[in-house]
């Protein structure tokens, strides 16, 4: 855990931290969530870490600072820095195209699109690069979707990552078999490519995926809690899943006219218990996109070191340079997620909110109704995880809770404003 100080040493008010402390406390007994926990961190300290709630109400199990919590789609920074570490030793070149790695992306079509049928397809136009999974302008979506009929036949053909049958490698030539959503580079869709990325850090460092995260990043870095499975000396630390009770899952995300009282229906349902789950057992294929589960002060030491610009105590993952170039928009002409095509969902807003190299990047914070720095970077997961990096304030938050899917209530906006009005310095 990084070292943890008084929050006037970094320019933060603890009065007006309480106020956190007491959102996260509403969050719980308005029955929003069950547990959750908050850190900020700043000037390189953690000036505020705040638990609340039960990382399992069936059994009053407490969530604690060294709860273990599935972080889903947050571990596809942790994919995309691996990727950059491998790219800086001169393994590829971002416009280098997936099919030179992965010859069975050459040859896949791209829907027609609108009404047309699954096999009414184009070519390719121009090929799907390595910078297009890094910031998901590939082409291909995800089955959680339900939007047309290219998520309809990954549900068909079990495109999951998170698999214990098959491994990277097949799951990939399946996917590559599936038209694409749209040409690549041409629209902004949230998507597995980060899992297809994944599979290229295994075919150009050698290494399985798990084992390259454990040697070059988790053992520098300190995370001993963050794995694709849960170690048994840490499952008593894991928390449960929960839903909301109005019904909405992930089945819904992908789709427009919700009904929002519903939503606001106060109430929990368990999805996945503490004591038993299949992040107690290996699986066959390490899903970069979103199989890690992991500690919120492990999550800290990642964000620290980005925020370093790739080095923490000593141990240096990237360079700075290269952390700089990650955190800058890649979308066409510096535009945001808005003008690259039809919102549905993600894990984050889409008007003056860009994509990086593995994260969302501001663009223009009146423009996406959030109080922040431009050039801030963030991320979450479908549990309703979230991390940003603000370089500007030299801070970062991390907010671990474990409801599904996050985009049940607004809980990241609220967040953020209790966390910037906090700044006095």
């Amino acid at each position: 855990m990084l070292e943890k100080v008084h929050p006037s040493t970094v320019g933060m008010c603890e009065d007006r931290l309480e106020r956190v402390t007491q959102w996260l406390e509403e969050q719980v007994s308005g029955e929003r969530l069950a547990g959750a926990s908050v850190m900020i961190g700043r000037q390189g300290k953690i000036s505020y870490l705040q638990t609340a709630g039960y990382a399992d109400k069936e059994i009053a199990k407490p969530f604690t600072q060294d709860s273990v919590v599935r972080i889903f789609s947050m571990s596809k920074p942790i994919t995309s820095v691996a990727a950059m570490m491998l790219y800086e030793q001169g393994c590829f070149q971002l416009d280098d195209p997936v099919a030179k790695y992965i010859p069975e992306f050459a040859h896949t079509p791209v829907w027609r699109g609108g009404d047309a049928g699954l096999h009414e397809t184009v070519p390719q136009t121009s090929p799907m690069l390595v910078k297009h999974l890094m910031s998901h302008t590939s082409g291909l979506t995800y089955g959680f979707m339900h939007s047309n009929v290219v998520d309809g036949e990954y549900r068909s053909e079990d495109i999951e990552f998170i698999n214990f049958q098959d491994g990277l490698a097949e799951i990939v030539t399946r996917l590559a078999k599936i038209p694409l959503i749209s040409q690549p580079g041409a629209q902004w869709n949230y998507s597995v490519s980060t899992d297809v990325l994944g599979r290229l850090v295994e075919i150009w460092s050698g290494m399985r995926l798990a084992e390259f995260f454990q040697q070059r990043i988790f053992s520098p870095l300190q995370m001993h809690d963050t794995d694709f499975q849960v170690k048994v000396e840490n499952q008593n630390r894991f928390a449960a899943l929960y839903g909301p009770a109005s019904g909405v899952d992930m089945s819904n995300v992908g789709k427009a006219n919700l009904d929002l009282e519903k939503v606001e229906t106060r109430g929990l349902t368990l999805q996945e218990g503490s004591s038993k789950s299949r992040y107690f057992n290996a699986p066959k294929s390490d899903s970069g996109g979103g199989g890690l589960a992991g500690s919120i002060g492990d999550y800290g030491r990642f964000c620290q070191m980005l925020l370093n610009g790739g080095e923490l105590d000593g141990a240096r993952l990237l360079s700075p340079t290269t952390v700089r170039f990650m955190r800058t928009n890649q979308l066409p002409n510096d535009c945001d997620m808005a003008a690259m095509g039809q919102p549905v969902w993600s894990e984050t807003s889409y008007d003056g909110i860009g994509f990086g190299l593995g994260f969302a990047v501001v663009l223009d914070p009146p423009k996406a109704s959030i109080i922040t720095s431009k050039g801030e970077h963030h991320w979450g997961g479908a549990a309703s995880t979230f991390f940003w990096i603000d370089p500007v304030e030299d801070l970062f938050v991390v907010f671990f809770t474990q409801l599904i899917p996050s985009s049940t209530y607004p809980i990241r906006r609220e967040l953020r404003a209790r966390i910037y009005q906090a700044l006095v310095e």
